[in-house]
């Protein structure tokens, strides 16, 4: 038998008779496996070459990645990541146990594609009831992979290349790539603090600003409320001056609501879609991982008129196709025993909230104490606190934020995890968030008396 070396020498050589000659044992086999060794190497070598598609260079950096690893590798106590460390609804878990191991064989495989017949009449009833308007549930009704998937369908759906997108800041950061990817321009509008700001209502939209976002190109504007990592509820006169902007310039609103539930007393929610001449131009989006503390479960929703949810529906068809079946009969069940209870004691959409004022009280009078001046929210499950009176070093040679420079340190020498906020707003304005660290609250008693205990070594 040759050996490769043998074999790669004889390749650089002219396979004349003079060569065969010298080597009588030389077969058509050799040859071929000469040919072989060569084909499988100039293969490795053209796939060396490939990379990422051109349209998702650059989109690889994520605020999640590298500050959830940071938070495992260093055991530190997780304020960071939006998720309870606490049990979902145990009722909920015996709906999905009761699904899994229905009699029914088809509960196990797949249901309709755009969402499961139970769950998309649950939504109609519930978003019925509160949009004030009766929603067809087979047409304008889309059930997704978390809310992740309908904001995905709806800028993937209905954003065209060269289409502006509004963006207000502070942003959930998705929103920015999927923008990008679908071939829009992001144009970035800020809520600004007020002097000396204490909670979320000192963060305003500047209306003559706001006002000159719009133009010929404006397709859509993407509003989180109430706003992550902000925690802001937007007003009625807020989201009139938004509505009207919207229908002056014939411009769609992407209604990003997951944390629809969560509202603090004295705020009242307030639905865009339900706002005169809105219903036409607005996809709600909702998040049954946030409603039910299940984040898990990744189901989502979006709710529009039909001839937008065509957009949506073209996406998801051709991606995820449908969602699993189990956990939207779970989720049905939850929609349809909540509402019946709403109004009661016992409602988890209501009572939640009512648990996580609390916490928010707790967390915002400690670190008052300690010289982190919160920004008392009124809705959401975050709360960002003032870090830029730690006298500290926690310079780490790099280039980036004072805040994420500030919550490595944070993390790695007090052991609490939290989350750097300038990842929410555009490059432009990284500045308004880099003074503060973003803190989530919706977890255990115990993990937050934890991490306030160590933050209080801050103060020492």
């Amino acid at each position: 038998m040759l050996s490769r070396s043998t074999v790669n020498f004889l390749s650089n050589c002219r396979l004349n008779c003079k060569i065969v000659s010298c080597f009588p044992y030389l077969t058509r086999n050799h040859i071929q496996v000469k040919h072989q060794v060569n084909s499988v190497h100039d293969q490795k070598v053209k796939m060396s070459s490939y990379g990422p598609a051109k349209r998702i260079v650059g989109l690889d950096k994520n605020v999640w990645v590298e500050f959830s690893a940071l938070a495992a590798e260093t055991k530190a106590v997780n304020l960071g990541q939006g998720f309870p460390d606490f049990a979902t609804p145990a009722y909920m878990i015996e709906a999905l146990k009761e699904a899994t191991t229905h009699a029914n064989p088809l509960m196990n495989q797949y249901t309709r594609a755009f969402g499961h017949t139970r769950l998309v009449n649950a939504l109609a009833a519930l978003y019925g009831k509160f949009q004030n308007r009766t929603i067809e549930p087979t047409k304008e009704i889309l059930v997704t992979i978390g809310a992740y998937g309908s904001l995905f369908n709806s800028i993937m759906g209905l954003v065209n290349p060269g289409d502006e997108v509004i963006i207000i800041e502070p942003f959930f950061d998705c929103y920015k790539p999927m923008v990008l990817l679908a071939g829009g321009v992001p144009k970035y509008i800020p809520l600004k603090p007020r002097e000396n700001a204490e909670s979320t209502k000192d963060w305003i939209l500047d209306p003559i600003e706001f006002a000159a976002m719009f133009n010929d190109k404006t397709k859509m504007i993407i509003v989180n409320n109430p706003n992550n990592p902000l925690g802001k509820v937007f007003t009625k006169d807020e989201l009139t001056m938004i509505a009207e902007l919207c229908k002056k310039h014939n411009v769609i609103c992407i209604s990003d609501e997951v944390y629809e539930w969560m509202i603090y007393t004295g705020n009242k929610h307030e639905r865009i879609a339900s706002y005169p001449g809105m219903w036409e131009r607005t996809i709600t989006i909702g998040s049954a991982g946030k409603t039910f503390s299940a984040t898990g479960w990744k189901l989502g929703w979006g709710i529009g008129p039909e001839n937008l949810m065509k957009g949506l529906r073209v996406v998801h068809q051709h991606s995820v196709y449908c969602c699993p079946t189990p956990l939207q009969e779970a989720v049905a069940v939850g929609l349809e025993t909540e509402l019946a209870r709403f109004g009661q004691p016992d409602c988890y959409l209501t009572s939640l909230a009512e648990e996580l004022e609390e916490k928010r009280n707790k967390v915002c009078k400690v670190l008052h104490e300690i010289g982190l001046e919160p920004i008392v929210p009124d809705g959401g499950y975050f709360i960002l606190a003032d870090v830029s009176k730690i006298n500290v070093d926690f310079d780490d040679g790099t280039s980036d934020t004072r805040d994420y420079k500030f919550v490595r340190w944070l993390t790695k020498n007090v052991g609490v995890a939290t989350i750097p906020p300038s990842a929410f707003f555009s490059d432009d304005h990284k500045y308004i968030g880099e003074k503060y660290i973003r803190i989530c609250i919706i977890k255990e008693e115990s993990t937050l008396e934890k991490g306030l205990e160590l933050l209080k070594t801050l103060n020492k």
